[in-house]
């Protein structure tokens, strides 16, 4: 009974997420994209510094992640090479920011306090800004967004389908529920949704897309989300939660549902915009 309601709840709180994420998709301008994105940043940032925090696991500097959030995700409406130029020097900047928080502190802050905060502002902004970029990018960009969900959110569906109901051997200890068939039936499952969808693109806009390729690109991202999605679960196991949060019900916290989509954001637009013409 608590399974069926369980499955419940991440079905409707699916439901219900998704056309919320196609209309913003779908409709709104780059500005409004922008926001949205930050705001997703920052409710990620939180819930990975509160893992942290909660389990008295590190201190991290919560305040420089979220101007982070703000700072980079806006960053590409500037020129390329102000954007270029920024993003060289902001990692150097963070990093002399937070041991100045060492020293002024007099080591309340610590190593790995310092850590932490510069792996979530890699880890989540940074990676999260890669997908405004892509979505931003002329003429095509809001059509190749769509891999991405398509990679992660659908090789996330059938690898829950199949896992749950055929998984037999198991996939890792760093997540005890996955499988080897849940995560074989997930690269399959996004391979076909990513055919079906450049065939229809194709004819609904007259553009060419290589749908062979981009079965390829999206086989190979399924996988990149695959790891992204154990890369967050090997944080939650290492500061002892199952969830980040549980503000979405039925599926975690904001991170818990964007873990997969942080890693292939950056792949697929360094792919598209170098082997295909957006």
């Amino acid at each position: 009974m608590e399974k069926k309601k369980e499955r419940l709840k991440r079905v409707t709180s699916a439901a219900i997420m998704f056309p919320i994420v196609a209309g913003i998709f779908i409709f709104a301008n780059n500005y409004v994209m922008d926001i949205a994105m930050c705001v997703l940043s920052i409710f990620c940032l939180y819930e990975y510094f509160h893992c942290f925090k909660s389990t008295e696991k590190a201190n991290p500097s919560s305040w420089l992640g979220y101007i982070s959030s703000v700072l980079i995700i806006f960053t590409h409406l500037v020129s390329p090479e102000t954007l270029k130029s920024f993003l060289l020097m902001y990692i150097p900047i963070c990093l002399l920011i937070l041991f100045a928080e060492v020293i002024i502190t007099k080591g309340k802050k610590n190593i790995i306090d310092v850590a932490v905060t510069m792996l979530g502002i890699c880890y989540i902004p940074f990676m999260i800004f890669f997908f405004s970029l892509l979505r931003a990018t002329e003429p095509n960009g809001r059509i190749f967004a769509w891999y991405v969900l398509i990679a992660a959110w659908g090789s996330d569906v059938f690898a829950y389908l199949i896992g749950k109901n055929f998984g037999k051997h198991k996939f890792t200890p760093i997540s005890p529920k996955k499988s080897i068939e849940g995560s074989i039936a997930g690269i399959v499952g996004a391979v076909v949704i990513s055919v079906i969808y450049s065939i229809v693109v194709n004819a609904m806009f007259a553009i060419n897309i290589p749908t062979v390729l981009m079965a390829v690109i999206v086989a190979v991202l399924a996988v990149i989300g695959q790891i992204g999605d154990l890369a967050a679960s090997s944080i939650k196991r290492y500061c002892g939660i199952k969830d980040f949060s549980e503000l979405i019900p039925g599926h975690g916290g904001m991170l818990d549902r964007f873990d997969s989509v942080i890693f292939t954001a950056p792949i697929i637009y360094f792919l598209a915009a170098n082997f295909i013409v957006l």
